[in-house]
């Protein structure tokens, strides 16, 4: 889609990820189905962590296979779930292809995205001083949960150029927040030293905001943060008692830059939150979404416990990798052609 492009372009940028190979692009929008071969392919927005992001139905030779992809049902936008559902009500799924990345975690559902805007907005106000907020740039809820979060609580919202390059990118046509805003920008020593990017800098220049700005007033500002801008912005010296709320998978906290940012932070009498959703869907959100589509066959896929799906449903394959799987009239899974 048009969004996830935008977003590999911005990973490509700041994340040194492989960017889109512009050649082989072809924007796909969503519900306006296309071809490939004898295989006609609509794309269905769904809500997850990466913004843009689809679940494919494809449908040929009187056979029905939904791909789910990355999906959940608890982030800012929920009804994208329900108007997939909708267009799937005169449409028979033969088979179901879903994530199950969830499946072998304790919790059957967690926090929505609006839960967590919740809980950072008491993080905030309670705070003593400076609030880093630890996050993907790709992740276009929670930067609107910051946003929103910092906006009632009083402070003001900092990022770096790499949020703030995604802002601009999605800015047209969506209700994200722009530094129109209020929004500052502070600009990292890792960005100031990329020559390359040096046009980037000139267009959010006026919303640039100066470390000595910030340290000036602290507890006026919920800030972006990197971990490696502890040695090379903050000189090993983050503020005394500032807050850090991490927004990751949990599974990353042992990582030496994270074990050592969690010690530092400790060491100025500051505290390391976990606040974090995440971008997948909760067990129970998946197993109502599989009832709801009821398709004749559902294969787990994203998930290391693939055999708990047939704790829920009774017509699960667990298929193997390279192993073709064909459906009844011969028509078998494998790319179209």
């Amino acid at each position: 889609t048009s969004g996830t492009s935008k977003m590999m372009l911005a990973a490509g940028v700041f994340a040194a990820q492989t960017e889109l190979d512009r050649t082989r692009f072809r924007e796909v929008v969503s519900q306006r189905p296309f071809n490939i071969g004898n295989c006609k392919v609509t794309p269905l927005a769904v809500d997850h962590s990466i913004y843009g992001s689809v679940a494919f139905l494809i449908e040929a030779e009187g056979k029905t296979i939904l791909y789910s992809g990355d999906f959940r049902n608890h982030g800012r936008k929920p009804g994208m779930l329900r108007d997939l559902l909708k267009h799937l009500q005169a449409k028979p799924v033969d088979v179901l292809i879903v994530e199950g990345t969830h499946f072998g975690s304790e919790k059957e559902r967690g926090l929505t995205e609006y839960q967590l805007e919740d809980r950072i907005f008491e993080l905030v106000k309670t705070a003593p001083a400076l609030v880093l907020a630890t996050f993907s740039a790709l992740d276009v809820d929670r930067i609107v949960t910051l946003f929103k979060a910092a906006k009632k609580a009083g402070r003001v919202f900092v990022v770096d150029p790499y949020t703030a390059f995604v802002l601009h990118l999605i800015g047209k046509g969506s209700k994200t927040p722009n530094l129109n805003m209020g929004i500052r920008v502070f600009y990292n020593h890792l960005f100031e030293r990329r020559k390359s990017l040096k046009n980037l800098g000139e267009k959010f220049k006026s919303a640039r905001i100066e470390l000595s700005e910030i340290l000036a007033q602290p507890s006026k500002y919920l800030m972006v943060f990197r971990p490696t801008m502890t040695k090379f912005d903050f000189n090993e010296q983050l503020p005394a008692h500032c807050r850090c709320l991490y927004g990751y998978w949990g599974g990353y906290l042992g990582k030496p830059d994270w074990v050592a940012l969690k010690d530092h932070i400790a060491k100025v009498g500051g505290d390391f939150v976990p606040a974090h959703v995440s971008g997948h869907a909760y067990i129970q959100d998946i197993v109502e979404f599989v009832n709801s589509v009821n398709a004749k066959t559902v294969i787990p896929i994203h998930t290391f416990e693939p055999q708990m799906f047939q704790q829920h449903f009774s017509n699960v394959r667990m298929l193997t990798d390279g192993v073709p799987f064909e459906l009844e009239q011969s028509l078998e899974m494998q790319p179209c052609n």
